[in-house]
């Protein structure tokens, strides 16, 4: 940055720093010791056009165009400020494009979930006494008049509140493990906010999908695992900065398992409920990636 020159007052010197602007010379005013306003130009190849500029501004600084072209100078550097954070925002910086390579361990809501989850299966006696916890079911065993009549009531933690029901030992370990290693990723890499999105958000479509195509008694964390695993999946494969990364041996196994309780073979199980979570974790993955794209 070099000094080219020095204004009387405050006001000439805004002016003036302005004219140069929009002339798109990049400047800086400043006041200096003597009382006097300092014009810093900071790309040395425009100095002899700053200086001429000056010179033209000292000999008639009341002159109409100084001031009508420095008028503009407000709009045009909003303008430079919209492009800039346009830029910004396809732009990487090194913590994303290294995300991949940093280490991270379990985050607080993958904790809290698996928490609540082996929580809620020590109150119904290990899955025996499910009426322990029958307020946490998308609506009553029971039956009831309208579908969904305690949502409809006011009851609204039971749109999601299925998701920590397990019905045996194998059936929370496994869904567990799974949410330790998906969750923990999404935590590590992305942010707690996200998890909570996608636990949230695919946890409910799937639980209403599940209701409406087989009633009330069902439960489990598999809906919103399969969702993660999708999630994951496409978003890390179609963009890798993410630093999501599942293996394809990993996915292959998952939907050899899906088919397999599509079968029936395995017993009751909630199909519905992967199905949707499955759906809509690959089309948030997907439409996720196209931002980096």
């Amino acid at each position: 940055m070099r000094l080219i020159g020095h204004l009387p007052d405050e006001a000439a010197a805004r002016t003036f720093g302005d004219y140069l602007f929009v002339q798109g010379i990049e400047n800086h005013v400043e006041q200096e010791p003597a009382d006097v306003w300092g014009i810093w130009v900071k790309d040395e190849d425009t100095l002899v056009r700053a200086g001429d500029l000056l010179r033209d501004f000292c000999g008639n600084p009341g002159d109409v165009k100084f001031r009508s072209e420095a008028q503009s100078a407000a709009a045009l550097r909003s303008k430079q400020e919209q492009e800039e954070a346009a830029y910004r925002k396809k732009t990487r910086s090194r913590r994303d494009l290294f995300r991949p390579l940093t280490a991270y361990g379990m985050g607080p809501l993958t904790i809290a979930l698996i928490v609540i989850s082996a929580g809620v299966f020590l109150m119904s006696r290990f899955g025996a006494e499910m009426g322990q916890v029958s307020a946490l079911f998308i609506s009553s065993p029971l039956g009831v008049e309208k579908p969904l009549q305690e949502i409809r009531s006011g009851q609204m933690w039971r749109l999601i509140t299925p998701i920590f029901l397990h019905f045996t030992f194998l059936h929370i370990f496994f869904n567990m493990l799974w949410l330790k290693d998906l969750g923990s990723m999404i935590e590590g890499r992305q942010s707690t906010r996200t998890l909570a999105l996608l636990v949230a958000i695919i946890g409910i479509c799937s639980n209403v999908a599940q209701y409406f195509v087989s009633g009330p008694v069902f439960g489990g964390m598999s809906g919103v695992v399969y969702g993660l695993l999708g999630y994951i999946w496409i978003r890390g494969k179609f963009d890798p900065g993410s630093g999501l990364f599942v293996h394809q041996y990993t996915v292959i196994m998952m939907l050899i398992w899906y088919v397999l309780c599509l079968t029936g073979m395995l017993g009751h199980i909630a199909n519905t409920a992967h199905t949707v979570g499955l759906v809509m974790g690959v089309a948030w993955g997907w439409l996720a990636s196209q931002r980096y794209r």
